[in-house]
């Protein structure tokens, strides 16, 4: 039995037509229309959990109102498809849990195969996420979370790039600046036993050493702790001139709590994250008065901060949702954008070198990433401070909106 096929006349009239066609288009520059309608953006966050306090009020207004704003433009365009695609969220809950949260990031990749990863909430979870993003070749652009550890890993991690400043880029170096200049002598620190906690206590050990500060005392908190007590009575024992919480809300709020309850009203009281969210202020009122946090900016010192501040918080400084993270989410989320117009398609590699090598027009000016960290130069601020009513950036000295009140005012009765 014969089974090969000989071409008919007709046959190879239609075979010469199609190959004469893909020759005459190649000849003309023609690419072979590609069809897409929409951009999959992937998340897995703190729906639920201890962690959702964080979520809510940091990273998830910026996304969703970006997301809303690009949308409502028509979307990203991308050369490559010859239109705007709008964005669309697929967003999982990790219940606060890392271990989840990894799973979920692996699904989205893999399983959902989404287009593009952003971040999951806090310093232990993107410390987690982020080797999983580069191993498949994601690009993320982080939200909560940063840490020297983190970025020791970035040279051998190209596709992670980090935008929240933190611990000594450039915070607690500001702050002990700033504590030298008022004449702080010594301090006494507690902090929640994870990485966040852990680093931010090894860095301000080193930051405050040179500028002559001793640490009087140190104390490390479990997550769940309920009765503070104990230590802000050793605190207070101690007559330190600053006490330093780096913890989470969770902490923050019966340490303020109890610390007002004792009298114990050291020189500078500084905490976070948590002093810089609007519910901070929320829920204690005339207790905020003095105390000190860390910011990144203040609707005060551009345009552009102004009509950010506006957006994301109804143009309400007592009602500020995250000055600390917000400006920043919001130009990673800027660069991320003008990163796929520019390269003209959704390859992670092009994106990548993009972000890696370009300067970008944001929220904070001109804005750049030194080896996967959002430049200092980009900083509009590190240190916030409540002051009349009002989150201010009071350090470093040269963006600040007000001068750092020290010794802080007595808790109101």
């Amino acid at each position: 039995m014969d089974n090969k096929k000989h071409l008919t006349r007709r046959d190879f009239l239609k075979v010469a037509a199609v190959g004469t066609a893909g020759i005459l288009a190649a000849c003309n520059g023609a690419a072979p229309a590609k069809s897409k309608d929409k951009i999959l953006v992937g998340m897995s966050r703190p729906l639920s959990g201890w962690n959702a306090k964080i979520g809510d009020s940091a990273y998830r207004p910026v996304y969703e109102k970006f997301v809303e704003e690009v949308n409502a433009d028509g979307g990203v365009y991308v050369e490559e498809y010859g239109k705007k695609l709008p964005i669309e969220l697929l967003v999982y809950d990790d219940k606060s849990d890392v271990g989840t949260m990894t799973m979920l990031t692996e699904k989205l990749i893999v399983e959902d195969k989404v287009d593009f990863l952003w971040p999951a909430s806090g310093t232990s979870f993107l410390f987690a996420q982020a080797p999983i993003a580069n191993k498949y070749g994601y690009v993320l652009i982080t939200a909560e979370g940063g840490a020297s550890s983190l970025r020791d890993m970035l040279p051998s991690m190209p596709y992670i790039f980090v935008t929240l400043s933190f611990s000594d880029w450039y915070q607690v170096p500001a702050f002990a600046d700033l504590l030298a200049e008022k004449g702080a002598k010594t301090a006494y620190i507690t902090y929640i036993a994870d990485l966040h906690g852990i680093e931010y206590s090894g860095v301000a050990g080193i930051e405050f050493a040179k500028k002559g500060i001793n640490i009087l005392g140190s104390k490390s908190l479990p997550p769940d702790i309920k009765d503070l007590s104990p230590v802000i009575k050793e605190a207070k024992a101690s007559e330190a001139d600053v006490f330093c919480c780096f913890a989470y809300p969770d902490q923050i709020f019966p340490a303020i709590g109890t610390s007002a309850e004792l009298g114990y009203n050291p020189k500078c009281w500084i905490g976070g994250p948590g002093v810089n969210f609007g519910f901070f202020h929320t829920a204690f009122g005339p207790l905020v008065e003095g105390v000190t946090g860390w910011t990144s900016f203040s609707p005060k010192q551009s345009a552009a901060a102004k009509e950010l501040a506006d957006k994301l918080w109804g143009g309400k400084p007592e009602d500020v949702q995250d000055p600390w993270g917000h400006p920043l989410y919001w130009a990673g989320l800027q660069t991320w954008k003008a990163a796929v117009e520019k390269a003209g398609t959704l390859d992670q590699a092009k994106i990548r070198d993009i972000l890696a090598t370009e300067k970008f027009q944001t929220v904070l000016g001109e804005t750049w990433y030194d080896k996967g960290l959002l430049a200092k130069e980009c900083h509009t601020g590190e240190v916030g401070q409540w002051v009349n009513g009002v989150y201010e950036v009071v350090g470093p000295k040269g963006n600040a909106t007000a001068d750092f009140v020290y010794p802080k005012p007595e808790w109101p009765a």
